[in-house]
C-alpha cells in the first residue's frame, strides 16, 4: 500500500502513514480552515489499510512489533477533534480485530488541557492511550 504523507503548514499537522517504514504519526498544529481537505484522505487511507491488514495482505504486526500511532499535537481545534476521534476509531477497529496497536499521546508535561483532551477521547472511544509527557521547552 502506498504511504500517505501530508506536509505540515502553520495550521495543519504533518501526517505520515507509511506501513513500509512503520511510521504512523500526526504531529504539529491542527487548526485548518477546511478540516475535511486534510482529514478525509487520511480516513480513506485508514479504511483501505484496515481492510488490507485484516485480509492479511499487509505485514503482520505482533506483540513484539506492534503498530504504533504517534499523536503529537501542540493544539487542535474542535473540528479537528472530530476527525482525530474518527482516526482513532479506525485504529481501535484494528485492535478489536486482534492487531497489536499502541497509540501514543504526546503532550507537554505542563499542558494539562492536552493531556485531559487525550483522556476524554480515550474514554469516549474506549481505547487505551499511552501518555507520553514531554518536558517543556527550555
Amino acid at each position: 500500500m502506498q504511504k500517505l504523507v501530508i506536509e505540515p503548514t502553520h495550521n495543519t499537522p504533518g501526517i505520515i502513514l507509511s506501513p513500509g517504514e512503520r511510521i504512523f504519526s500526526i504531529e504539529g498544529m491542527s487548526a485548518p480552515e477546511d478540516v475535511r481537505t486534510i482529514y478525509y484522505p487520511v480516513l480513506e487511507w485508514m479504511k483501505e489499510f484496515n481492510r488490507e491488514v485484516q485480509e492479511g495482505s499487509q505485514k503482520t504486526f505482533t506483540e513484539e512489533d506492534p503498530l504504533i500511532l504517534k499523536i503529537d499535537l501542540n493544539y487542535f481545534n474542535s473540528a479537528s477533534a472530530k476527525f482525530l476521534f474518527d482516526i482513532l476509531l479506525e485504529f481501535k477497529e484494528l485492535s478489536d480485530a486482534g492487531v497489536p496497536v499502541v497509540t501514543e499521546w504526546h503532550y507537554e508535561e505542563d499542558d494539562t488541557d492536552m493531556m485531559e483532551a487525550g483522556e476524554d477521547i480515550a474514554e469516549m472511544i474506549e481505547i487505551r492511550l499511552k501518555f507520553m509527557p514531554k518536558p517543556p521547552d527550555a
